[in-house]
């Protein structure tokens, strides 16, 4: 094809001569420099890659660029950068919600889309009602989050960022409803799905340096 024209993060992108096999994150990382999404598994299984498609959450290893003309795509830049951070973003460098940081573009980015699922009422595999699934449960987090792997391991953080931000956006749309008074107390982060954090996890004081460092990490900005 000759020109492909492409809006990631509101800002319109035109390639030319781009080889029609080429996939959604191969653009942004190696055409456009957008290297915020990561290549981990390329099979769609990790989640690493992971950005949003009209706001819908879509692997972009498995998705070939000249499906979305016309689209609104936005990767974790589009989110929030290190001096705009989303609420998402603070809540996962304020929960030490990861390790090495590599899976953290692909987490953040399916939560946001998780969050507005939430708030429309969309049922999971592991939802008791589904015309009223209880969003604030672990277990729904979990399951929703499900499709995104960390190899450290730091599922317990994650889950209490998501839930964080997930309790803050639903009690301010609806706070006086019993419904939310009530899931707020069964999304009480305890049990297997969120031991409790270590002094090491849960630090005190957090210098300069180290905070700046996190934000660098939630952002994804290093290749």
């Amino acid at each position: 094809m000759s020109t492909l024209t492409l809006t990631i993060n509101k800002q319109r992108y035109e390639l030319h001569d781009l080889d029609p096999r080429t996939t959604l994150l191969d653009v942004c990382r190696h055409h456009l420099n957008l290297t915020g999404a990561k290549k981990g598994c390329d099979h769609g299984q990790c989640g690493a890659c992971t950005m949003l498609i009209n706001g819908r959450r879509i692997n972009g290893c498995l998705t070939l660029a000249v499906m979305h003309d016309g689209d609104e795509i936005t990767t974790i830049e589009g989110v929030g950068m290190p001096d705009n951070l989303s609420a998402l973003q603070e809540a996962f460098a304020k929960h030490d919600a990861f390790q090495c940081g590599y899976c953290t573009p692909g987490q953040i980015c399916s939560a946001t889309a998780l969050i507005e699922e939430v708030k429309n009422q969309w049922p999971s595999h592991v939802s008791a009602d589904l015309q009223a699934p209880d969003v604030l449960q672990i277990q729904e987090i979990a399951e929703r989050m499900s499709g995104n792997i960390c190899r450290c391991s730091a599922y317990p953080n994650i889950i209490k960022a998501i839930k964080e931000v997930l309790d803050g956006d639903l009690s301010e749309a609806n706070a006086s409803t019993d419904n939310h008074a009530n899931n707020n107390k069964k999304g009480a982060v305890s049990g297997i799905w969120s031991p409790p954090a270590s002094d090491v996890q849960t630090p005190s004081k957090t210098n300069t340096d180290s905070l700046a460092q996190a934000k660098a990490q939630v952002q994804g900005v290093d290749a």
